[in-house]
């Protein structure tokens, strides 16, 4: 299974990166996908997209990363063109201001929402509920609120492609050393509350 990890000009390092080396570190395959060769990060670091745009189509799970220029993305018809998203057969999950991203295109309907701080404001008003919580999820669809709740949407896409035990592997070699029990529960029990929560 191949998951795009969709990343524009403007984006978070820790929000891409993270679950994309979480994912790998489980047997999937993510893929930094891009809509132009080079993208700079908010921090001035440029990363050479893995994949185009063109692969998202073809991904089995699509994560929409978030960035400092999402306001601009979602006002861009054509960059939002790139993104026929199919929640019938996708895995689709957003971190942060992505969540701007899936409300724009229509994939949140009545589901609430989770975001981080800065970006609560505009999703809101996209007419979507925003949750003060790290992680949510509803059938194929999930968001995440917060730089290191990455780590929840990876242990999301592991568990629902892989099962429950690569994803508590997948957190366990990454865990910092004398906390790993204590980091992978914490993951599946955001990840377990998310999908169980009725709102």
């Amino acid at each position: 299974m191949q998951v795009a990890v969709v990343t524009f000009d403007g984006f978070n390092e820790l929000d891409s990166f993270i679950a994309s080396a979480l994912i790998n570190r489980s047997g999937l395959e993510a893929f930094i996908t891009t809509p132009t060769p080079v993208v700079t990060s908010m921090n001035g670091v440029e990363v050479t997209g893995q994949r185009s745009m063109d692969f998202v189509t073809e991904a089995d799970v699509v994560l929409i990363g978030s960035g400092v220029k999402t306001r601009d993305v979602v006002a861009d018809d054509r960059l939002l063109s790139m993104l026929p998203l199919d929640p019938s057969r996708q895995l689709i999950g957003s971190q942060c201001s992505g969540a701007l991203v899936l409300a724009r295109l229509g994939l949140l309907g009545d589901m609430p929402a989770c975001t981080d701080m800065t970006s609560r404001p505009f999703v809101e008003a996209c007419g979507v509920t925003v949750l003060d919580a790290p992680f949510h999820a509803e059938g194929n669809i999930a968001t995440a609120g917060g730089c290191l709740a990455s780590q929840y949407l990876a242990t999301w896409v592991i568990s629902r492609t892989l099962g429950e035990e690569a994803a508590r592997a997948a957190i366990d070699y990454a865990a910092p050393v004398g906390e790993k029990l204590e980091t992978v529960q914490r993951s599946l029990r955001a990840v377990h509350a998310g999908e169980s929560a009725v709102i």
